[in-house]
Protein backbone atom coordinates (compact mmCIF):
# COMPACT_ATOMS: atom_id res chain seq x y z
CA UNK A 1 0.00 0.00 0.00
CA UNK A 2 1.25 3.66 -0.89
CA UNK A 3 0.19 7.20 -0.75
CA UNK A 4 0.93 10.35 -2.39
CA UNK A 5 -0.39 13.62 -2.64
CA UNK A 6 0.29 15.96 -5.44
CA UNK A 7 -1.57 19.51 -5.96
CA UNK A 8 -3.29 21.52 -8.76
CA UNK A 9 -5.92 24.00 -9.47
CA UNK A 10 -9.15 23.80 -10.51
CA UNK A 11 -10.65 26.50 -12.71
CA UNK A 12 -14.06 28.37 -11.24
CA UNK A 13 -14.59 31.77 -12.82
CA UNK A 14 -11.51 33.54 -12.66
CA UNK A 15 -10.17 31.88 -9.83
CA UNK A 16 -8.44 29.09 -9.39
CA UNK A 17 -9.05 27.16 -6.14
CA UNK A 18 -6.71 24.84 -4.54
CA UNK A 19 -6.77 20.42 -5.40
CA UNK A 20 -5.36 18.21 -3.59
CA UNK A 21 -4.45 14.92 -5.80
CA UNK A 22 -4.54 12.01 -3.37
CA UNK A 23 -3.39 8.63 -4.96
CA UNK A 24 -3.57 5.67 -3.36
CA UNK A 25 -2.17 1.89 -4.39
CA UNK A 26 -3.46 -1.25 -2.98
CA UNK A 27 -3.13 -4.75 -3.84
CA UNK A 28 -6.35 -6.54 -5.89
CA UNK A 29 -7.87 -6.86 -9.15
CA UNK A 30 -6.60 -3.96 -11.58
CA UNK A 31 -8.60 -0.96 -11.36
CA UNK A 32 -8.37 2.82 -11.72
CA UNK A 33 -11.06 4.89 -9.65
CA UNK A 34 -11.32 8.54 -10.04
CA UNK A 35 -12.82 10.30 -7.32
CA UNK A 36 -13.99 13.78 -6.35
CA UNK A 37 -16.60 15.61 -8.53
CA UNK A 38 -14.94 14.98 -11.58
CA UNK A 39 -16.54 15.85 -15.14
CA UNK A 40 -17.07 13.69 -17.99
CA UNK A 41 -13.07 14.98 -19.45
CA UNK A 42 -11.69 14.37 -15.86
CA UNK A 43 -12.60 10.70 -15.76
CA UNK A 44 -11.11 10.37 -18.98
CA UNK A 45 -8.08 11.23 -17.69
CA UNK A 46 -7.85 7.82 -16.37
CA UNK A 47 -6.91 6.60 -19.98
CA UNK A 48 -4.62 9.36 -21.11
CA UNK A 49 -3.01 9.08 -17.79
CA UNK A 50 -2.13 5.44 -18.16
CA UNK A 51 -1.09 5.68 -21.95
CA UNK A 52 1.44 8.58 -20.89
CA UNK A 53 2.93 6.88 -18.34
CA UNK A 54 3.34 3.45 -20.68
CA UNK A 55 4.49 5.29 -23.44
CA UNK A 56 7.29 7.46 -21.39
CA UNK A 57 9.01 4.34 -20.53
CA UNK A 58 7.30 3.96 -17.08
CA UNK A 59 5.27 1.01 -15.43
CA UNK A 60 2.17 1.69 -14.75
CA UNK A 61 1.47 0.25 -11.92
CA UNK A 62 -0.89 -3.55 -11.27
CA UNK A 63 -3.47 -3.27 -8.92
CA UNK A 64 -5.62 -0.86 -7.33
CA UNK A 65 -5.38 3.14 -8.53
CA UNK A 66 -7.75 5.55 -6.42
CA UNK A 67 -7.42 9.33 -7.13
CA UNK A 68 -9.24 11.36 -4.93
CA UNK A 69 -9.56 14.82 -6.30
CA UNK A 70 -9.93 17.16 -2.86
CA UNK A 71 -11.96 19.08 -1.80
CA UNK A 72 -14.93 16.37 -2.76
CA UNK A 73 -17.40 19.29 -3.65
CA UNK A 74 -15.66 21.28 -5.79
CA UNK A 75 -16.65 20.69 -9.04
CA UNK A 76 -13.22 19.77 -11.87
CA UNK A 77 -13.39 19.50 -15.44
CA UNK A 78 -11.08 20.04 -18.50
CA UNK A 79 -7.60 17.88 -18.83
CA UNK A 80 -5.69 20.27 -16.38
CA UNK A 81 -5.59 17.52 -13.63
CA UNK A 82 -3.79 15.09 -15.77
CA UNK A 83 0.22 16.22 -14.99
CA UNK A 84 -0.65 16.02 -11.23
CA UNK A 85 -2.26 12.26 -11.79
CA UNK A 86 0.40 11.12 -13.50
CA UNK A 87 3.20 12.32 -11.22
CA UNK A 88 0.82 11.52 -8.25
CA UNK A 89 0.54 7.46 -9.58
CA UNK A 90 4.69 7.91 -10.30
CA UNK A 91 5.39 9.21 -6.56
CA UNK A 92 2.87 6.61 -5.03
CA UNK A 93 4.57 3.86 -7.31
CA UNK A 94 8.25 4.71 -6.19
CA UNK A 95 9.14 5.73 -10.16
CA UNK A 96 9.92 9.39 -8.64
CA UNK A 97 12.71 9.89 -6.01
CA UNK A 98 11.86 13.63 -5.07
CA UNK A 99 9.30 15.53 -3.22
CA UNK A 100 6.33 16.94 -4.25
CA UNK A 101 6.66 19.71 -1.63
CA UNK A 102 6.29 23.65 -2.70
CA UNK A 103 5.16 22.60 -6.27
CA UNK A 104 2.09 22.90 -8.23
CA UNK A 105 1.34 20.89 -11.52
CA UNK A 106 -0.87 22.02 -14.54
CA UNK A 107 -1.32 20.39 -17.96
CA UNK A 108 -3.23 17.87 -19.95
CA UNK A 109 -1.37 14.49 -21.45
CA UNK A 110 -1.35 13.56 -24.86
CA UNK A 111 -1.04 9.64 -24.98
CA UNK A 112 2.42 9.72 -26.09
CA UNK A 113 3.70 11.88 -22.61
CA UNK A 114 3.32 14.89 -24.37
CA UNK A 115 2.55 17.78 -21.92
CA UNK A 116 -0.51 20.31 -23.75
CA UNK A 117 -1.86 23.16 -22.68
CA UNK A 118 -4.93 23.70 -20.86
CA UNK A 119 -5.80 27.32 -21.24
CA UNK A 120 -6.82 29.81 -18.66
CA UNK A 121 -3.61 29.60 -16.69
CA UNK A 122 -3.07 33.03 -15.95
CA UNK A 123 -5.50 32.72 -12.70
CA UNK A 124 -2.89 29.31 -12.11
CA UNK A 125 -0.33 31.04 -12.32
CA UNK A 126 -1.18 33.95 -10.39
CA UNK A 127 -2.43 31.54 -7.44
CA UNK A 128 0.89 29.59 -7.25
CA UNK A 129 2.58 32.78 -7.00
CA UNK A 130 0.60 33.93 -3.87
CA UNK A 131 0.74 30.60 -2.48
CA UNK A 132 5.05 30.52 -2.91
CA UNK A 133 5.10 27.50 -5.16
CA UNK A 134 6.58 26.46 -7.76
CA UNK A 135 4.02 26.35 -11.14
CA UNK A 136 5.36 23.42 -13.46
CA UNK A 137 2.64 23.61 -16.67
CA UNK A 138 2.07 23.21 -20.72
CA UNK A 139 4.83 25.35 -22.59
CA UNK A 140 1.83 26.24 -24.79
CA UNK A 141 0.77 28.41 -21.64
CA UNK A 142 4.15 29.86 -20.69
CA UNK A 143 3.67 33.50 -21.85
CA UNK A 144 0.54 33.75 -19.64
CA UNK A 145 2.20 32.56 -16.65
CA UNK A 146 5.35 34.89 -17.65
CA UNK A 147 3.42 38.30 -16.95
CA UNK A 148 2.93 37.30 -12.97
CA UNK A 149 5.32 34.26 -11.88
CA UNK A 150 8.03 34.35 -14.21
CA UNK A 151 10.66 33.07 -11.72
CA UNK A 152 8.88 30.60 -10.89
CA UNK A 153 6.55 29.11 -13.25
CA UNK A 154 8.48 26.17 -15.52
CA UNK A 155 6.98 25.28 -18.36
CA UNK A 156 7.62 21.47 -19.92
CA UNK A 157 7.23 19.84 -22.93
CA UNK A 158 6.96 16.14 -21.83
CA UNK A 159 6.21 13.94 -18.81
CA UNK A 160 9.81 12.87 -18.87
CA UNK A 161 10.87 16.40 -18.27
CA UNK A 162 8.55 16.73 -15.28
CA UNK A 163 10.20 13.70 -13.54
CA UNK A 164 13.87 14.92 -13.85
CA UNK A 165 12.90 18.41 -12.58
CA UNK A 166 11.32 16.68 -9.56
CA UNK A 167 13.37 13.85 -8.72
CA UNK A 168 16.76 16.49 -9.16
CA UNK A 169 18.13 15.43 -12.53
CA UNK A 170 17.86 17.96 -15.25
CA UNK A 171 15.87 21.07 -14.34
CA UNK A 172 13.28 23.03 -16.42
CA UNK A 173 14.17 26.41 -17.19
CA UNK A 174 11.65 29.72 -15.69
CA UNK A 175 9.97 30.56 -17.93
CA UNK A 176 11.48 34.22 -17.11
CA UNK A 177 9.52 37.89 -17.93
CA UNK A 178 7.60 38.19 -21.50
CA UNK A 179 9.95 38.74 -24.43
CA UNK A 180 9.86 42.39 -25.63
CA UNK A 181 7.43 41.56 -28.81
CA UNK A 182 6.43 44.34 -31.56
CA UNK A 183 4.84 47.29 -30.28
CA UNK A 184 0.83 47.47 -30.61
CA UNK A 185 -1.09 48.88 -33.62
CA UNK A 186 -1.73 52.59 -32.35
CA UNK A 187 -5.64 52.64 -31.49
CA UNK A 188 -7.58 55.21 -34.72
CA UNK A 189 -6.98 58.72 -33.55
CA UNK A 190 -9.27 61.39 -32.82
CA UNK A 191 -7.83 63.91 -35.16
CA UNK A 192 -9.41 62.39 -37.75
CA UNK A 193 -13.19 63.31 -36.65
CA UNK A 194 -13.46 66.40 -37.89
CA UNK A 195 -16.38 68.80 -36.63
CA UNK A 196 -18.39 67.42 -33.59
CA UNK A 197 -16.86 69.57 -31.11
CA UNK A 198 -19.63 68.72 -28.62
CA UNK A 199 -19.49 64.98 -28.64
CA UNK A 200 -15.68 64.95 -29.07
CA UNK A 201 -15.95 67.43 -25.58
CA UNK A 202 -18.61 64.36 -24.09
CA UNK A 203 -16.21 61.95 -24.92
CA UNK A 204 -13.17 63.33 -23.22
CA UNK A 205 -15.72 64.25 -20.42
CA UNK A 206 -16.28 60.34 -20.54
CA UNK A 207 -12.93 59.01 -20.64
CA UNK A 208 -11.84 61.25 -17.97
CA UNK A 209 -14.79 60.32 -15.68
CA UNK A 210 -15.06 56.43 -16.75
CA UNK A 211 -18.68 57.63 -17.65
CA UNK A 212 -21.46 55.73 -19.49
CA UNK A 213 -22.29 57.93 -22.80
CA UNK A 214 -24.67 57.81 -25.48
CA UNK A 215 -24.50 58.90 -28.82
CA UNK A 216 -27.41 60.11 -31.18
CA UNK A 217 -27.52 60.61 -34.59
CA UNK A 218 -28.40 59.83 -38.08
CA UNK A 219 -26.24 57.32 -40.18
CA UNK A 220 -23.14 58.44 -40.91
CA UNK A 221 -22.56 61.17 -38.34
CA UNK A 222 -19.55 59.72 -36.49
CA UNK A 223 -20.79 57.70 -33.64
CA UNK A 224 -18.70 54.57 -34.44
CA UNK A 225 -16.03 56.31 -35.04
CA UNK A 226 -16.00 58.34 -31.94
CA UNK A 227 -16.62 55.35 -30.42
CA UNK A 228 -14.01 53.45 -31.85
CA UNK A 229 -11.24 55.86 -30.42
CA UNK A 230 -12.19 56.30 -26.61
CA UNK A 231 -9.61 53.46 -25.63
CA UNK A 232 -6.45 56.20 -27.44
CA UNK A 233 -7.83 58.34 -24.78
CA UNK A 234 -7.64 56.19 -21.65
CA UNK A 235 -4.70 55.37 -19.76
CA UNK A 236 -2.88 52.36 -19.60
CA UNK A 237 -4.39 50.52 -16.82
CA UNK A 238 -2.37 49.23 -13.62
CA UNK A 239 -1.19 46.67 -13.30
CA UNK A 240 -3.49 45.07 -10.63
CA UNK A 241 -6.92 45.99 -13.02
CA UNK A 242 -4.74 44.82 -16.17
CA UNK A 243 -4.60 41.44 -14.12
CA UNK A 244 -8.17 41.28 -13.30
CA UNK A 245 -8.88 41.86 -17.71
CA UNK A 246 -6.24 39.36 -18.60
CA UNK A 247 -7.49 36.90 -16.54
CA UNK A 248 -11.11 36.62 -17.86
CA UNK A 249 -9.69 36.60 -21.36
CA UNK A 250 -7.65 33.89 -20.51
CA UNK A 251 -10.36 31.48 -19.15
CA UNK A 252 -12.55 32.85 -21.69
CA UNK A 253 -10.36 31.02 -24.41
CA UNK A 254 -9.01 33.81 -26.34
CA UNK A 255 -6.23 34.30 -24.81
CA UNK A 256 -3.96 37.46 -24.28
CA UNK A 257 -1.95 39.55 -25.94
CA UNK A 258 1.29 40.25 -24.40
CA UNK A 259 1.56 43.82 -26.38
CA UNK A 260 -1.51 45.34 -25.51
CA UNK A 261 -2.46 43.38 -21.96
CA UNK A 262 -2.20 46.63 -20.06
CA UNK A 263 -4.33 48.61 -22.67
CA UNK A 264 -8.27 48.67 -22.00
CA UNK A 265 -10.29 46.61 -24.47
CA UNK A 266 -13.12 47.75 -26.52
CA UNK A 267 -15.51 45.40 -27.15
CA UNK A 268 -18.30 45.44 -30.03
CA UNK A 269 -20.66 42.87 -30.05
CA UNK A 270 -23.36 42.81 -32.71
CA UNK A 271 -26.43 44.36 -31.94
CA UNK A 272 -27.79 40.56 -32.69
CA UNK A 273 -26.18 39.16 -30.06
CA UNK A 274 -28.04 36.68 -27.28
CA UNK A 275 -28.15 37.14 -23.79
CA UNK A 276 -25.48 34.64 -22.83
CA UNK A 277 -22.83 36.36 -25.40
CA UNK A 278 -23.90 39.43 -24.14
CA UNK A 279 -23.78 38.58 -20.48
CA UNK A 280 -22.21 35.05 -19.90
CA UNK A 281 -23.28 31.83 -19.52
CA UNK A 282 -23.24 27.81 -20.34
CA UNK A 283 -22.17 25.08 -18.72
CA UNK A 284 -20.04 25.69 -17.40
CA UNK A 285 -20.39 29.34 -17.06
CA UNK A 286 -18.05 31.38 -19.58
CA UNK A 287 -17.65 34.81 -19.53
CA UNK A 288 -19.63 36.62 -21.63
CA UNK A 289 -18.68 40.73 -23.73
CA UNK A 290 -19.33 42.77 -20.42
CA UNK A 291 -16.81 40.54 -18.45
CA UNK A 292 -14.74 40.65 -21.83
CA UNK A 293 -14.73 44.41 -21.31
CA UNK A 294 -13.47 44.42 -17.93
CA UNK A 295 -11.69 47.93 -17.33
CA UNK A 296 -12.28 48.28 -20.68
CA UNK A 297 -15.26 49.65 -23.20
CA UNK A 298 -18.10 47.76 -23.94
CA UNK A 299 -19.58 49.69 -27.24
CA UNK A 300 -23.54 48.60 -28.29
CA UNK A 301 -24.19 50.06 -31.67
CA UNK A 302 -27.65 50.41 -32.87
CA UNK A 303 -28.65 50.18 -29.30
CA UNK A 304 -32.53 49.73 -30.46
CA UNK A 305 -32.05 46.81 -32.25
CA UNK A 306 -30.79 44.49 -29.24
CA UNK A 307 -32.81 42.08 -27.95
CA UNK A 308 -34.73 43.72 -25.17
CA UNK A 309 -34.24 40.65 -22.89
CA UNK A 310 -30.21 41.31 -23.46
CA UNK A 311 -30.80 45.33 -22.68
CA UNK A 312 -32.30 44.40 -19.42
CA UNK A 313 -29.75 41.80 -18.29
CA UNK A 314 -27.02 44.99 -18.48
CA UNK A 315 -28.90 46.54 -16.07
CA UNK A 316 -27.54 44.57 -13.08
CA UNK A 317 -23.75 44.27 -14.24
CA UNK A 318 -23.93 48.30 -14.78
CA UNK A 319 -25.09 48.61 -11.25
CA UNK A 320 -22.96 45.83 -9.23
CA UNK A 321 -19.68 45.89 -11.51
CA UNK A 322 -20.27 42.06 -11.74
CA UNK A 323 -21.95 39.24 -13.27
CA UNK A 324 -22.70 36.36 -11.31
CA UNK A 325 -24.10 32.86 -13.05
CA UNK A 326 -25.68 30.39 -11.12
CA UNK A 327 -26.03 26.58 -12.85
CA UNK A 328 -26.89 23.66 -11.35
CA UNK A 329 -23.87 22.80 -8.15
CA UNK A 330 -21.76 25.82 -9.65
CA UNK A 331 -22.04 29.52 -9.39
CA UNK A 332 -19.44 31.76 -11.05
CA UNK A 333 -18.83 35.22 -10.78
CA UNK A 334 -17.14 37.35 -13.47
CA UNK A 335 -16.10 41.09 -12.82
CA UNK A 336 -17.62 42.94 -15.55
CA UNK A 337 -16.85 46.94 -14.87
CA UNK A 338 -16.86 48.13 -17.93
CA UNK A 339 -17.82 51.68 -19.12
CA UNK A 340 -20.50 51.49 -21.54
CA UNK A 341 -20.86 53.36 -24.57
CA UNK A 342 -23.97 53.18 -27.10
CA UNK A 343 -25.04 54.34 -30.26
CA UNK A 344 -28.98 54.93 -31.43
CA UNK A 345 -30.60 56.07 -34.46
CA UNK A 346 -32.88 59.19 -33.23
CA UNK A 347 -35.85 56.96 -35.35
CA UNK A 348 -36.37 53.31 -37.56
CA UNK A 349 -35.09 54.62 -40.93
CA UNK A 350 -32.12 57.32 -39.18
CA UNK A 351 -33.58 60.58 -41.15
CA UNK A 352 -35.16 62.02 -38.24
CA UNK A 353 -33.90 65.39 -37.92
CA UNK A 354 -31.15 64.95 -40.81
CA UNK A 355 -30.33 67.22 -43.29
CA UNK A 356 -30.56 64.96 -46.15
CA UNK A 357 -32.92 62.18 -46.42
CA UNK A 358 -36.57 62.47 -45.76
CA UNK A 359 -37.80 60.69 -42.98
CA UNK A 360 -41.34 59.07 -43.06
CA UNK A 361 -41.34 57.25 -39.60
CA UNK A 362 -44.72 58.23 -37.73
CA UNK A 363 -44.80 59.68 -34.33
CA UNK A 364 -46.04 56.68 -33.07
CA UNK A 365 -43.38 54.16 -34.88
CA UNK A 366 -40.47 56.90 -33.80
CA UNK A 367 -42.07 56.83 -29.79
CA UNK A 368 -42.17 52.67 -30.10
CA UNK A 369 -38.44 52.96 -31.55
CA UNK A 370 -37.41 54.79 -28.13
CA UNK A 371 -39.33 53.46 -26.15
CA UNK A 372 -36.86 49.79 -26.92
CA UNK A 373 -34.73 51.59 -24.43
CA UNK A 374 -36.29 51.56 -20.68
CA UNK A 375 -36.24 54.07 -18.59
CA UNK A 376 -34.27 52.59 -15.81
CA UNK A 377 -31.11 51.59 -18.04
CA UNK A 378 -31.68 54.87 -19.81
CA UNK A 379 -30.88 56.41 -16.59
CA UNK A 380 -27.94 53.91 -16.17
CA UNK A 381 -26.11 56.79 -18.49
CA UNK A 382 -24.38 60.03 -17.52
CA UNK A 383 -24.23 61.57 -20.58
CA UNK A 384 -26.02 62.12 -23.89
CA UNK A 385 -25.40 64.15 -26.78
CA UNK A 386 -26.31 64.09 -30.63
CA UNK A 387 -23.92 63.74 -33.25
CA UNK A 388 -25.29 65.55 -35.80
CA UNK A 389 -24.94 65.44 -39.32
CA UNK A 390 -22.86 68.23 -40.68
CA UNK A 391 -23.04 69.51 -44.47
CA UNK A 392 -19.73 69.37 -46.91
CA UNK A 393 -19.65 73.34 -46.04
CA UNK A 394 -19.57 72.96 -41.98
CA UNK A 395 -16.54 69.58 -42.67
CA UNK A 396 -14.62 71.86 -45.26
CA UNK A 397 -14.43 74.64 -43.04
CA UNK A 398 -13.91 72.68 -39.85
CA UNK A 399 -10.52 73.67 -38.24
CA UNK A 400 -7.82 70.48 -37.81
CA UNK A 401 -9.11 68.08 -35.12
CA UNK A 402 -7.46 67.81 -31.61
CA UNK A 403 -5.13 63.97 -31.65
CA UNK A 404 -5.63 61.34 -28.95
CA UNK A 405 -2.61 62.46 -27.59
CA UNK A 406 -3.31 65.79 -26.60
CA UNK A 407 -6.77 64.68 -25.08
CA UNK A 408 -5.43 61.65 -23.73
CA UNK A 409 -2.84 63.89 -21.34
CA UNK A 410 -5.85 65.91 -20.39
CA UNK A 411 -7.56 62.77 -19.53
CA UNK A 412 -4.86 61.09 -17.32
CA UNK A 413 -4.32 64.41 -15.36
CA UNK A 414 -7.79 64.43 -14.63
CA UNK A 415 -7.61 61.12 -13.05
CA UNK A 416 -4.81 61.38 -11.33
CA UNK A 417 -6.34 64.04 -9.61
CA UNK A 418 -9.43 62.20 -8.51
CA UNK A 419 -7.06 59.57 -7.82
CA UNK A 420 -5.06 61.73 -5.41
CA UNK A 421 -8.32 62.98 -4.01
CA UNK A 422 -10.47 60.04 -3.02
CA UNK A 423 -8.00 57.09 -4.49
CA UNK A 424 -10.90 56.49 -7.23
CA UNK A 425 -12.38 58.33 -10.11
CA UNK A 426 -15.37 59.75 -10.46
CA UNK A 427 -17.44 57.28 -12.45
CA UNK A 428 -16.60 55.01 -9.39
CA UNK A 429 -17.90 57.46 -6.49
CA UNK A 430 -21.17 56.94 -4.47
CA UNK A 431 -22.82 57.54 -1.96
CA UNK A 432 -20.73 59.88 1.21
CA UNK A 433 -16.95 59.49 -1.00
CA UNK A 434 -19.56 61.33 -3.93
CA UNK A 435 -20.65 63.69 -1.79
CA UNK A 436 -17.00 64.29 0.15
CA UNK A 437 -15.55 64.73 -3.30
CA UNK A 438 -18.08 67.40 -4.65
CA UNK A 439 -17.70 70.24 -2.43
CA UNK A 440 -20.25 72.81 -4.21
CA UNK A 441 -20.46 76.64 -4.45
CA UNK A 442 -23.59 78.57 -3.33
CA UNK A 443 -24.80 78.91 -7.08
CA UNK A 444 -23.78 75.34 -7.75
CA UNK A 445 -25.72 73.75 -5.40
CA UNK A 446 -29.05 76.17 -6.53
CA UNK A 447 -28.66 75.21 -9.69
CA UNK A 448 -28.52 71.77 -9.22
CA UNK A 449 -31.41 71.57 -6.96
CA UNK A 450 -33.77 73.74 -9.81
CA UNK A 451 -32.21 71.26 -12.62
CA UNK A 452 -33.16 68.48 -10.15
CA UNK A 453 -36.35 69.51 -9.82
CA UNK A 454 -37.12 70.25 -13.64
CA UNK A 455 -35.87 66.87 -14.79
CA UNK A 456 -37.25 64.67 -12.72
CA UNK A 457 -34.51 63.74 -11.75
CA UNK A 458 -34.20 60.37 -9.86
CA UNK A 459 -31.71 59.75 -6.99
CA UNK A 460 -29.16 57.57 -9.29
CA UNK A 461 -29.70 60.70 -11.88
CA UNK A 462 -28.39 63.41 -9.31
CA UNK A 463 -25.57 61.56 -8.34
CA UNK A 464 -24.46 60.84 -11.85
CA UNK A 465 -24.99 64.37 -12.42
CA UNK A 466 -22.38 64.95 -9.29
CA UNK A 467 -19.73 62.92 -10.93
CA UNK A 468 -20.29 64.16 -14.26
CA UNK A 469 -19.61 67.76 -12.72
CA UNK A 470 -17.18 66.42 -10.43
CA UNK A 471 -15.08 64.92 -13.94
CA UNK A 472 -15.12 68.45 -15.33
CA UNK A 473 -13.98 70.49 -13.08
CA UNK A 474 -11.30 68.03 -12.91
CA UNK A 475 -10.71 68.71 -15.89
CA UNK A 476 -10.63 71.83 -15.58
CA UNK A 477 -7.95 71.61 -12.43
CA UNK A 478 -10.63 72.90 -10.08
CA UNK A 479 -11.13 71.63 -6.66
CA UNK A 480 -14.40 72.80 -6.13
CA UNK A 481 -17.28 72.25 -8.64
CA UNK A 482 -19.01 75.60 -9.67
CA UNK A 483 -21.58 76.30 -11.43
CA UNK A 484 -20.24 76.22 -14.82
CA UNK A 485 -19.42 73.18 -13.99
CA UNK A 486 -22.73 71.66 -12.96
CA UNK A 487 -24.59 73.27 -15.95
CA UNK A 488 -22.59 71.19 -18.70
CA UNK A 489 -23.18 68.40 -16.62
CA UNK A 490 -26.92 68.87 -16.54
CA UNK A 491 -26.77 69.58 -20.15
CA UNK A 492 -25.06 66.70 -20.72
CA UNK A 493 -27.34 65.14 -19.78
CA UNK A 494 -30.64 66.92 -20.38
CA UNK A 495 -31.33 63.99 -23.30
CA UNK A 496 -31.96 61.51 -20.96
CA UNK A 497 -34.66 63.30 -19.64
CA UNK A 498 -36.38 64.32 -22.59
Amino acid sequence: MALAVSRARAALGVSAPAVQVEVHLAAGLPAFSLVGLPRAEVREARERVRSAIINSGLEFPVGRVTVNLAPADLPKGGGRFDLAIAVGILAASGQLHGTLDGVELLGELALSGEVRAVGGALPAAVAARDAGRQLIMPAGDGPEAALVHPDGAFPAQRLLAVLDHLGGGEPLAAVGPPPAGPAAEPHPDLAEVRGQAGARRALEVAAAGGLNLLLSGPPGTGKTMLAERLPGVLPPLPEAEALEAAAVRSVSGEGIDPSRWRQPALRAPHHATTVAALIGGGQPPRPGEASLAHRGVLFLDELPELPRNALEALREPLQARQVTIARSGTRVTYPAAFQLVAAMNPCPCGHFGALHGECRCTPEQVARYRDRITGPLLDRFDLAVEVPQLSARELSEAPAAEASAAVAERVRCARERSQARSGRIAGDLDGDALRQACPLTAEARTTLERATEAMGLSPRGHHRVLRVARTIADLAGSETVDEAAIAEAVGLRRRLAA
